[in-house]
């Protein structure tokens, strides 16, 4: 525990705690994280007594290098210093009522505190008082939860989980983030208890699902959720993705653990959550796209297109942002199938519309694509992500030429309209279009000269005459 007492803060808080006869512990996630390894973000201080009143006299001998922060409402306070967070809460007793969240508050000792967080591994304490400083209370068996890599709760779990649902994604997002085990009947308990997430807050339970999307194998965490019944209730679209249809013995891969396997391979190259949300949706329109072909078996013609519709509809529900990251996400969904196409022909004219089309996002489609060959043969993802390597080679060598990445029209509706001495109308659009046709096709360069008289031709073609003076 030598880590902790190289906070001087610390000295404080233990100063404070024997000047005014006041037990004061570090707990929670500080001393789980302490074991395991991890970087101690922030610190929670647990006092036997007034926490709000305790935080102020430590702040007071810290001086003018803290900030205090006192959050009535919840009776915590928060101090600042340097680059560490420090929040005091004095020990308490909860109890809940059937059809709320938020639990009745009465002050308590060190084991009702303990007694009521959500999972053993959080039950760990470290003694802050001059009579055994540093000394380990573990009550409830977490060290060895820890050592066991298993999940429990410190009390009867379908009490835990009644009372504050919300610790079902909890349980669930330590288990993918740490890829832990869940204990037979704390995972029997959120089976149980699933239909109790409908009193939690859409953003409480989106926040925790974005921290398992963004676990280092987050397929741990959507497995958890699906065989407990939570994904049903969160994400129904994608649970509708399990299973394997088979028609005159002929039969499509399960979407659901290929959408899994695609997401953990993003998970192996970015840390986007955006992206990892791409992965999540990129096939969530098969289920309506489905068909049986006689000749052809299954197919999902269309299912980007759908998909891509659904996204701004899964986002509002999942209370998601609807800004740049919807669209962001909406975008490589409804192009996630173009540079596999790249991969049997690449013609210049392709690429420079897939260029067009994805922007600043292209290199990042082309890894939500490589991340999509999840085939169990090894030469063939081999095969595949060597061609998406030419592919992106070539994307360079267009682009370099070309210059079309972020593309703006070398010759704008407004020119036209200037030029020709006329208002908006269908000829504009289809002059545009051309022009955009052109382009791509490579007919002409990306060029404001060649562009122009492009448009000229094309404006007398449709009977439209230059202003004398454009």
């Amino acid at each position: 525990m030598d880590t902790f007492f190289n906070y001087p803060v610390l000295k404080s808080v233990e100063s404070v705690s024997h000047r005014l006869n006041i037990p004061a512990y570090i707990v929670g996630g500080a001393v789980r994280d302490h074991f395991l390894g991890r970087p101690v973000k922030d610190i929670d201080i647990l006092v036997i007594g007034d926490g709000v009143a305790f935080a102020s006299e430590v702040a007071r001998e810290c001086h003018s290098e803290s900030r205090l922060s006192i959050f009535k409402t919840f009776g915590t306070a928060q101090l600042s210093l340097h680059d560490l967070d420090i929040e005091f809460v004095g020990a308490r007793k909860e109890s809940y009522a059937e059809n709320s969240r938020k639990p009745e508050v009465v002050a308590g000792t060190l084991e009702d505190d303990l007694a009521r967080r959500d999972f053993t591994i959080n039950t760990l304490a470290v003694s802050l008082n001059q009579e055994n400083k540093g000394e380990i209370i573990d009550l409830f068996n977490g060290k060895k939860d820890l050592d066991d890599k298993v999940l429990r709760t410190p009390l009867n779990p379908d009490i835990t989980f009644s009372d504050d649902p919300l610790r079902m994604m909890r349980g669930i997002r330590f288990a993918s983030q740490l890829n832990y085990r869940l204990a037979y009947d704390t995972y029997e308990a959120i089976k149980h208890n699933c239909d109790r997430l409908s009193i939690v807050s859409q953003e409480r339970i989106t926040d925790e699902l974005n921290k398992i999307i963004l676990s280092p194998v987050p397929s741990i965490g959507f497995i958890l959720l699906e065989e407990c019944g939570l994904l049903d209730i969160i994400l129904p679209e994608l649970v509708t993705l399990k299973g394997v249809s088979t028609v005159d013995n002929k039969s499509h891969k399960d979407n659901f653990y290929h959408t899994l396997q695609v997401l953990d391979n993003v998970a192996k190259m970015s840390d986007n959550l955006w992206l990892r949300w791409a992965a999540i949706l990129h096939d969530i329109g098969k289920p309506a796209s489905q068909r049986f072909d006689i000749k052809e078996g299954f197919t999902f013609h269309g299912h980007e297109v759908i998909g891509a519709r659904m996204v701004p509809y899964i986002f509002k529900k999942l209370k998601l942002p609807l800004n740049e990251h919807m669209k962001y996400v909406q975008k490589l969904v409804l192009l996630h199938l173009r540079p596999i196409a790249l991969t049997h022909e690449v013609s210049d004219s392709a690429i420079r519309r897939i260029i067009v089309e994805a922007e600043d996002d292209i290199e990042e489609l082309l890894l939500l694509c490589k991340a999509d060959v999840t085939s169990k043969n090894p030469d063939k993802v081999k095969r595949y992500i060597n061609r998406f390597d030419e592919v992106w080679e070539k994307i360079c060598e267009v682009e370099e030429k070309d210059r079309l990445r972020n593309w703006k029209p070398p010759v704008t509706g407004e020119m036209i309209m200037d030029a020709f001495g006329i208002g908006p109308s269908r000829n504009i659009g289809i002059i545009k279009d051309a022009l955009k046709e052109a382009i791509l096709n490579g007919d002409i360069h990306n060029d404001y000269d060649e562009a122009y008289a492009l448009m000229i031709k094309l404006g007398e073609e449709l009977g439209l005459h230059l202003k004398k003076n454009p």
